[in-house]
């Protein structure tokens, strides 16, 4: 089997490390991305199996990207996990059904920051069937 690829995409180096930690026993290569516009350009270059993307990030957001990754025919069909730390800053709760609602298309999860790491995994695992 081929070794699957992830696609980390948040402006916040720890985060980043924090993930890379979580999954590193999923023995898939982890590539990131520190902004938006540098997240899409990943996206098309490296083929991920798995995007893991941070809504509130510099140049681009989250949102904006995922929408554009979903308009785009090349990479439409790549799952996203969206990461956030928006309920534990504002109170707001959002969810991927929002996002569905919001965007026209849901990503396969959607989780608060601080990230449970067991969860993360799990899905991960799901989605990529590891």
């Amino acid at each position: 089997m081929a070794q699957k690829k992830i696609l980390v995409v948040d402006d916040e180096q720890d985060n980043v490390e924090f993930v890379k930690t979580v999954l590193e026993d999923t023995g898939a290569q982890i590539v990131s991305a520190r902004d938006g516009e540098a997240g899409l350009k990943a996206a098309a270059a490296e083929k991920p199996d798995l995007i893991i993307l941070d809504v509130q990030m510099p140049k681009k957001d989250g949102l904006t990207v995922f929408a554009e990754l979903k308009e785009d025919k090349a990479m439409r069909s790549i799952p996203v996990i969206m990461l956030t730390g928006l309920a534990e800053r504002t109170g707001i709760q959002f969810d991927k059904s929002d996002m569905g609602d919001l965007v026209g298309n849901e990503p396969e999860a959607y989780m608060d920051k601080p990230i449970d790491p067991d969860l993360l995994l799990r899905k991960v695992k799901e989605i990529l069937g590891i």
